[in-house]
């Protein structure tokens, strides 16, 4: 029974503004929404819990218009608000997302070509790089870091995304490996070889990529300053690692991770995961967070899983280790 659930990941709304070629979210035809009555219905679920740490994701959580009340109404219960965007509403909504977020994580995908290229959408480098500046110009001193998801298009220019981050300028950037293998954010069927091939890194390509990671690890802190790239050496060589076993040339390895022990995820219809990869564990529409975190569904994944054997675990790209 867990007593305690420090993080929470809100999928606000089922859509996205980008067409992004590694992911499937925006072939949604659904408009689905996390409003603040599914809040309210959680609100002393989530105090009893103990929740510290609320990252909105999506799709693209600008999208939902009830954000700002939904945000409002969790800062009063003191719990950090996290906001992870694609920036292209950036500029529309600065005050909203100034007042509302303790930090946000944008989408940085390469320079700007490149992140046009991926993100599908003109002029897409333009709106973030504006966005950024206006939600400065609102709150300086807000935290503003970038993620950037490395694939075929963008293995060869990690160490030129890490400089576009700082020009634009942000507070930091992390890399993490395209998940390719997952029925993920919003894939109804696991991606045929050839889609994966499109989005992968192939045989012929890993040198680059593995030039490109021992640069970040070698020359990050001299040249952009000390913790810029977030990543440690050795989750850079995850990246790495990651594609090898994709490619057979190593066995997948998990990574040290707690997340079913210290978080969830809740999608826009209401359905929670224990993290983004694994089955969801019910809806909560028949019942609260409290009941599903310790209901016997998700009793019994916790029980019988061995992060270190699981398959969906070792072909992990995004685990967490979260310690208080």
């Amino acid at each position: 029974m867990l007593r305690s659930l420090p993080v929470l990941v809100v999928h606000a709304h089922s859509s996205c503004n980008c067409r992004c070629v590694m992911c499937d979210i925006w072939k949604t035809r659904e408009n689905k929404t996390f409003g603040i009555r599914d809040l309210q219905l959680q609100r002393d679920s989530i105090r009893r819990l103990g929740v510290r740490q609320i990252a909105f994701s999506g799709g693209e959580p600008l999208m939902n218009p009830e954000l700002p009340e939904i945000a409002r109404c969790l800062r009063r219960e003191g719990i950090k608000l996290t906001l992870l965007s694609t920036g292209l509403l950036l500029n529309k909504y600065a005050r909203e997302v100034a007042e509302s977020f303790d930090d946000v994580i944008v989408s940085l995908d390469g320079p700007p070509p490149i992140h046009d290229q991926i993100r599908r959408v003109k002029a897409a480098f333009e709106l973030l790089q504006s966005g950024i500046g206006a939600l400065r110009k609102v709150r300086r001193d807000i935290r503003i870091t970038a993620r950037s998801t490395v694939q075929k298009a963008n293995h060869h220019c990690l160490w030129e995304t890490a400089g576009t981050a700082q020009w634009l300028p942000l507070d930091g950037i992390s890399f993490l490996a395209v998940d390719l293998t997952s029925t993920a954010f919003h894939r109804a069927l696991v991606w045929p070889v050839s889609r994966q091939e499109q989005i992968g890194i192939s045989l012929s390509e890993l040198p680059r990529l593995e030039d490109q990671v021992e640069m970040l690890m070698r020359e990050a802190e001299r040249e952009f300053g000390f913790g810029f790239v977030i990543e440690s050496a050795e989750k850079l060589r995850r990246i790495v690692g990651h594609f090898r076993a994709h490619l057979g040339l190593q066995p997948p390895e998990s990574p040290v991770c707690n997340a079913p022990w210290v978080s969830a995820v809740i999608e826009a219809d209401g359905t929670v995961r224990p993290c983004f990869f694994h089955p969801a564990i019910g809806n909560l529409q028949d019942t609260t967070l409290e009941g599903l975190i310790n209901g016997p569904r998700a009793r019994s994944f916790r029980a019988q899983l061995d992060i270190s054997r699981n398959e969906v675990c070792r072909n992990c790209v995004c685990s967490l280790n979260y310690r208080p």
